[in-house]
């Protein structure tokens, strides 16, 4: 069976305003969706073989981008508070 091939990047995305074809970025989604589907489901799930190692790799994936991503809003959002907060003072 042959293995799927990830579009992931390949160095740490800087922001979300980063440019990325929107294929790679669907592909990414329903790869990290797939994953955590798969470990919803839970029965048996062998994580030292078979597809186990790379359900795991992309569920820590998804883990990852969603911690980079909600860092991403707290520095927007305290930015956003900080200019509320001068411009109402």
């Amino acid at each position: 069976m042959a293995t799927k091939t990830i579009a992931r990047p390949t160095t740490p995305v800087a922001s979300a305003e980063t440019a990325q074809d929107p294929a790679d970025l669907l592909e990414n989604t329903l790869t990290q969706l797939e994953a955590l589907l798969w470990v919803c489901h839970g029965e048996e799930i062998d994580w030292c073989s078979g597809d186990g190692p790379r359900q795991l790799n992309n569920l820590l994936w998804l883990a990852a981008e969603m911690a980079r991503k909600a860092g991403e809003l707290f520095q927007m959002s305290e930015k956003a508070r900080r200019a509320a907060s001068g411009a109402g003072g």
